[in-house]
């Protein structure tokens, strides 16, 4: 076991090294602070960040209903929901195109009221919820169908609200994996690139997030591409590591 661990670490840990390996450290701080990677990282920052706040607002209650109901019907909007886990990111930015897009069936009637959604920095947030959704619902549900609802139960025969059981009981058992499901998010939508580059397209400062930057970039020269993804690299293990040691800390008094 301890030898097909170690198979499986050199598959994830060695690429990464790799990058750290070839990077071109001479012109490393001057690829990585130009405009237009400066312009990109940033958009995939602020893209990201709003695509995390998009998923904690949508993905919990849906969480919440899904571990609370069991019936054919949500079964099947559950299936959904998860859909993009497993759909390619390229069909589902067609599929978003052909919604929102201007001749889409939500998006010509938007555009006659004056709203234009594809190939906008909106439709970039959009294009990465839709990926990165998923990954929070899943989490969240997990760590309610553990949890139960004998607390809830509890707190409900002592007389609480609602509202008090969701925000002194629920949210507090659930908040671990919230944090987890951000995270994850987070990750995904920073690193979206197919449902992006097909539903928003590559504008440079509008919708050319980092790893649009970085396949472009690659086009002309795979060594111009290193610097920005070795920047993403260290900011999702920046992410990953902070948030495993919070946890870390916080599990033992829980």
């Amino acid at each position: 076991m301890y030898l097909i661990a170690a198979v499986g670490f050199t598959v994830i840990v060695l690429p990464p090294l790799a990058l750290v390996l070839k990077t071109p450290w001479d012109t490393f701080a001057e690829q990585v602070t130009s405009q237009s990677s400066r312009d990109a990282l940033r958009l995939s920052l602020q893209t990201a960040a709003a695509t995390t706040v998009l998923c904690v607002v949508l993905g919990v209650p849906m969480a919440v209903i899904f571990s609370r109901h069991d019936g054919p019907v949500v079964r099947i909007v559950r299936s959904l929901v998860l859909l993009p886990l497993v759909l390619p990111p390229v069909v589902g930015g067609l599929a978003l195109l052909y919604t929102f897009g201007r001749l889409g069936i939500l998006g010509s009637p938007m555009r006659e009221a004056g709203i234009d959604i594809a190939f906008t920095t909106t439709a970039v947030v959009l294009a990465q919820t839709f990926v990165a959704l998923p990954f929070l619902v899943i989490s969240v549900e997990g760590a309610l169908r553990t949890a139960g609802t004998r607390y809830e139960e509890v707190a409900a025969t002592l007389g609480a609200s609602p509202t008090r059981v969701l925000w002194k009981v629920t949210v507090p058992l659930i908040a671990p994996s919230v944090l987890a499901g951000l995270v994850l998010s987070f990750a995904r939508a920073l690193g979206e690139f197919g449902a992006t580059i097909t539903f928003a397209g590559n504008a440079p400062g509008i919708t050319q997030t980092a790893p649009l930057a970085i396949y472009v970039a690659a086009i002309d020269d795979p060594q111009q591409a290193i610097p920005m993804s070795l920047v993403l690299v260290l900011i999702s293990l920046i992410v990953v590591v902070g948030v495993h040691s919070r946890r870390g800390k916080v599990s033992p008094r829980g």
